[in-house]
């Protein structure tokens, strides 16, 4: 695959010193176009670390071009599942003994199958419902390889637009979250922390409860929480329950990035399900980013400065924030202003903000070329990856549910000073 992409952005670019500026862009996007479905293609067949850095890079639109990141989007939804005998070994290595002994009944065929395990459902002896997630065979040992292999393709296809250090210090943030993705103790810890958290501030939220007894470092049993996939909203789901939906999501965003300071940070829609009385269900809770206690009041800040047009001020935090590269040019203050504008919508009006109708995904691209003029001043910010692929991917959540609301209100308290 690294070859394939390479060789071709190689002769595109060999190619376009001939062609006018119409046909070489053309070129190009089509390069790009081939590309991205043979990445997409190869991630998903090897599933692992690189499909889950394929599934982040697909909301990346500032680090790949959209023609790269958009074929990356179907690893979002599915992988292909591993036979049954691959998981039932799995099982016995970690347990000690095949599924059919250790539960009542379970499930040969995969409740889903994702990047890094598959999950079944199964009953307990005592007759819990559960769900059992199963690791692939290997997905661990591979990790690192898997990462440095992957960091050459983009490095080598000339499709990176950062400078080494600042993409050595990205795929090693997360390396370090993938790491304690695969290991099945650490995310039971999760599951305990977020339900201890929420338990009586958020009742509106549903976490399942982690059954020890069936439970390895690669092998993490759950008890079974129903919900509603966000695709699969019914009649039962009106516009004063999509609101409440997207209010609670709103408060357990605000609340695990400035209070608890952890926050679940795979906002995949598959990790989330919806009730019709206004409950939402948290499902996968291997990704979780602690958020120290610097990084967070320079956030806070920047959140500040940004509400209150003080340009030199939000430039100090990205700085402090690692957004803003001080070794590069400089920047005018007064291109920060379209940036603060239209990140500020949902918060800066009375009305109703209606999610279903907002274009600030697409009002962002249009400022990526201006963007692209300025890369040598700004570097990817290590310690917002995660906190930005989680309000990112809630941006993209609230759409789907099309909800509405006041969301100032509920960062508001947090931010002052």
């Amino acid at each position: 695959m690294t070859a394939s992409v390479a060789s071709s952005y190689a002769a595109t670019r060999i190619k376009s010193v001939f062609q006018s500026a119409e046909d070489a862009a053309a070129s190009k996007l089509e390069s790009y176009e081939r590309s991205g479905e043979l990445i997409a293609k190869t991630l998903g067949e090897l599933k692992g670390a690189v499909m889950k850095v394929g599934q982040m890079a697909s909301i990346a639109s500032d680090i790949l071009p959209r023609e790269i990141a958009e074929p990356l989007r179907a690893l979002q939804r599915a992988a292909p599942p591993m036979d049954y005998e691959v998981i039932a070994e799995q099982i016995e290595r970690e347990l000690g003994s095949p599924p059919e002994l250790l539960f009542r009944e379970f499930s040969r065929e995969p409740f889903a199958a994702a990047s890094i395990g598959q999950v079944h459902r199964a009953t307990t002896d005592d007759g819990r419902d559960v769900v059992v997630k199963v690791q692939y065979p290997g997905v661990d040992e591979a990790v690192d390889s898997d990462l440095a292999h992957l960091k050459l393709v983009l490095r080598a296809s000339g499709l990176v637009r950062i400078n080494k250090r600042a993409l050595d210090a990205l795929f090693s943030e997360v390396r370090t979250r993938l790491h304690e993705e695969l290991d099945y103790c650490n995310e039971a810890d999760n599951v305990r922390l977020f339900r201890d958290y929420h338990r009586e501030r958020h009742p509106f939220l549903v976490i399942p409860e982690v059954v020890g007894e069936r439970s390895s470092a690669r092998v993490l049993t759950l008890t079974y929480e129903p919900g509603d996939h966000i695709d699969s909203l019914d009649d039962r789901y009106d516009q004063a329950t999509r609101d409440t939906l997207g209010d609670n999501l709103f408060t357990m965003m605000a609340a695990q990035l400035f209070d608890l300071q952890a926050i679940h940070a795979d906002p995949n829609p598959g990790n989330f399900a919806f009730r019709p009385d206004g409950s939402v269900v948290l499902y996968d809770y291997g990704c979780v980013k602690h958020v120290d206690d610097v990084t967070l009041r320079s956030y806070r800040a920047a959140i500040r400065a940004g509400i209150a047009e003080d340009y030199p001020a939000l430039e100090h935090s990205l700085v402090e924030l690692g957004v803003r590269n001080p070794e590069g040019p400089a920047v005018e203050l007064a291109y920060y202003k379209p940036w603060r504008d239209l990140f500020v919508q949902p918060f800066v009006h009375d009305e109703l903000f209606d999610y279903a109708a907002a274009t600030i995904h697409d009002e962002v691209l249009k400022l990526v070329p201006g963007a692209l003029k300025r890369m040598a001043s700004f570097q990817p910010p290590v310690e917002l990856v995660f906190i930005d692929r989680m309000i990112g991917g809630h941006y993209g959540n609230l759409r789907k549910l099309g909800a509405r609301g006041r969301h100032w209100p509920l960062v508001e308290p947090y931010v002052r000073e």
